[in-house]
């Protein structure tokens, strides 16, 4: 009976997660004296939050709250690209942040060198934005998922379909 095990590395955000986080803010924001009369709002536009403050304190001020109750949620903010804050409309500032989802091919290919390095008998294959890992011994894919969550990798990693 030599069958293999395997599971998927993947890197995705939960975007329900996300939205209760984003709403907790939003009703922190509007009950802080700070931010009394204050334009600060944080949106979802497809794959990125756009918040928008009246200044660079105010806009970073969000963004620590919305980090708070991301990381109270479980919310990795490794995920999070950060765009350049910008001049909006009616004197407020505006900063975009990509949501990265899955695991881009140069990441990829730096787990599976992490992978491959372990000296581990398991093979790793990139199936698009995701990698699948394979090997003989469950015990072998437990130690490969305690290495990949000891990397300082700049994105947050989930294993699933562990069989």
């Amino acid at each position: 009976m030599s069958s293999e095990s395997s599971f998927d590395i993947v890197s995705k955000m939960d975007m329900q997660e996300l939205n209760n986080a984003m709403n907790q803010a939003e009703k922190e924001i509007a009950t802080r004296f700070d931010f009394k009369n204050s334009k600060s709002k944080i949106t979802l536009e497809k794959d990125e939050l756009v918040i928008i403050s009246d200044d660079e304190f105010k806009l970073q001020n969000v963004l620590d709250i919305l980090y708070s109750k991301m990381t109270k949620r479980g919310i990795s903010v490794k995920n999070l690209d950060h765009g350049k804050v910008e001049p909006a409309s009616s004197q407020t500032v505006r900063q975009k942040i990509k949501l990265k989802q899955g695991i881009d091919q140069d990441q990829a290919k730096k787990i599976n060198i992490l992978i491959r390095d372990s000296k581990l008998k398991v093979k790793s294959q990139i199936q698009g934005d995701q990698i699948r890992v394979t090997g003989k011994s469950k015990d072998d894919l437990q130690q490969i998922i305690q290495l990949l969550r000891k990397a300082d990798l700049p994105l947050e990693l989930q294993f699933q379909n562990l069989k």
